[in-house]
């Protein structure tokens, strides 16, 4: 598990557009908010992300910089980025099974038509310095905080300078 107010590793990672993204690059103003999606196969996912399209303008007059990133296979990943409505939304995918685990993260088997492995879902909100600010960590697709939630909070965490709790 990762500590609020620590730093957190390093992430790099391929996205949907051919580009590459990587947390150490990142200057926000504010805020990198990495959004961890189980993968195509999540309907659930589908929704959060395009929900997460919907206010990303939001997240920038924020400072807050958006990544959404999974497990899934390159072609998977694209075909999810032409399939749903997340066209602004940057993706990156192959986040490798070792390095979610180091971020805590929750992995399960797969049942059905899902992946044989994948990563559940989280949230990190992570300050410019690469240090944590906080996290929400998932072992199930339904329990995610809302982005309209989110948004507010962060409203609230950025005109006060609400600092990062749960460090102790």
């Amino acid at each position: 598990m990762i500590k609020p107010r620590t730093k957190t590793p390093d992430i790099q990672i391929n996205l949907v557009n051919d580009a590459k993204w990587k947390l150490s690059d990142q200057n926000p103003a504010e805020f990198s908010l990495i959004v961890v999606y189980r993968g195509k196969h999540c309907p659930i996912c589908k929704s959060y992300l395009e929900t997460l399209q919907q206010h990303l303008s939001k997240f920038a007059e924020k400072g807050v910089n958006v990544i959404a990133i999974s497990s899934d296979k390159e072609e998977v990943a694209k075909a999810s980025y032409k399939e749903w409505d997340i066209a602004e939304v940057p993706v990156g995918y192959e986040f490798p099974i070792e390095e979610a685990r180091e971020w805590g993260l929750y992995i399960s088997e797969g049942i059905k038509d899902e992946p044989k492995h994948f990563i559940e879902p989280a949230l990190f909100l992570i300050r410019p310095d690469q240090t944590l600010y906080a996290s929400s960590i998932q072992t199930m697709p339904f329990a995610r905080p809302k982005i309209e939630d989110l948004l507010k909070s962060l409203d609230f965490v950025i005109n006060k300078d609400y600092p990062a709790r749960g460090e102790a």
